[in-house]
């Protein structure tokens, strides 16, 4: 791979090739944000509240691994003080805050890009946990025939973006460090649901898959052509997100504490028992084989759960920056995004060796 050198832009303008589908979305968010209110709800007291939630206390949660994740490790992990009303499924940022603003769902786990959406357009969630994953998440497939030897090549592609999501930010980082403006791409508004069909189609040349999907598309295309070439830029943030209201009552507050607990404990026990979950997970519910799980997890980062939240707030103030300089959203202070009263739970669950300190 060749070096890449690094460029800082900073544009108000842009140049976006738009589906419909993509359209449809962003105007259904547009017209929700003219009723959401951005000021905050009061939390229920200015200290967390302690203890168990009350009986009949509930969350909609949309959480998929850690489903899956609780469910493989069984006893090992203890069971949630809190009814799981619903799994919701729902996964992609745009989803997430349509959830949201639908009072359909409570609990959500993403990149750092969806809230950065939601203060934008004026909805009031905040975060409550942090993962730091400092390995690169995403990896760059091409349509088959479509040639990508180094970062370079994707000056004049078509890149399937979406603004509202992490493999937005990743996309712009990636151009920003190979030195290429975004106006000699041509990015294609889609939400990260469609990619693929996008590639395979041949609507965009280029899109920022995960695994295992990209091992899936890479396993079908790869021999007509279609390449992969794993990112370089990290997506350092995995978080949970609450829209602001849930946390006016106290039971709500503490299961939201509980669910912490139970989403770090879940991310280490599989990191701990990696052998068990690449089989229940990357085997026996997403059919890829054994060496595909292999593969994948190799590239896995061990959890890291700070105790002090001031690398993500710059982390997401870089994001912010970087969409602002784009024109995508307007710039305000990080450091509304988090809640830090919830800044020591996620890493008082998990033992030491899972604990970033400050």
């Amino acid at each position: 791979m060749t070096a890449l050198r690094s460029t800082r832009t900073r544009r108000s303008a842009r140049r976006l090739t738009v589906a419909t589908a993509a359209v449809a979305a962003l105007l259904l968010l547009a017209g929700c944000a003219s009723t959401s209110s951005s000021a905050s709800e009061k939390p229920a007291s200015e200290t967390l509240p302690t203890g168990t939630p009350s009986d009949g206390t509930s969350l909609r949660i949309a959480g998929r691994l850690t489903q899956l994740q609780l469910e493989a490790a069984g006893s090992a992990i203890d069971p949630l003080d809190f009814t799981v009303k619903e799994w919701v499924n729902v996964g992609a940022g745009p989803d997430v805050i349509q959830a949201f603003r639908a009072g359909a769902l409570d609990v959500a786990n993403n990149a750092i890009i969806p809230p950065i959406q939601a203060h934008d357009i004026g909805f009031d969630a905040t975060i409550v946990a942090v993962l730091e994953r400092p390995a690169p998440s995403y990896i760059f497939a091409t349509a088959a025939g479509v040639d990508l030897d180094s970062f370079t090549d994707l000056k004049g592609k078509k890149i399937a973006f979406s603004q509202g999501q992490s493999q937005g930010d990743t996309v712009l980082r990636t151009l920003r460090t190979a030195g290429i403006d975004t106006d000699d791409v041509e990015l294609i508004a889609l939400p990260s649901t469609q990619f693929l069909t996008a590639l395979q189609g041949g609507q965009v040349d280029v899109a920022p898959l995960s695994e295992p999907e990209v091992t899936k598309y890479i396993d079908q295309y790869g021999r007509d052509g279609a390449v992969a070439l794993p990112a370089e830029e990290p997506d350092l943030l995995s978080i949970l997100w609450v829209p602001t209201k849930v946390l006016a009552d106290d039971d709500s507050v503490l299961a939201v504490r509980d669910y912490i607990r139970a989403w770090a404990q879940g991310q280490v026990w599989a990191w701990e028992n990696s052998d068990e979950w690449k089989k229940y997970y990357f085997v026996d519910t997403e059919g890829l084989t054994s060496t595909d799980a292999d593969r994948i997890w190799a590239l896995a980062n061990k959890p890291s759960f700070p105790t002090d939240w001031d690398t993500a707030v710059d982390w997401a103030q870089s994001s912010i920056e970087l969409l602002a300089g784009e024109g995508y959203v307007k710039e305000f202070d990080a450091e509304t995004l988090f809640d830090r009263r919830f800044e020591g739970d996620a890493a008082a669950a998990v033992a030491a060796e899972y604990v970033k300190e400050k």
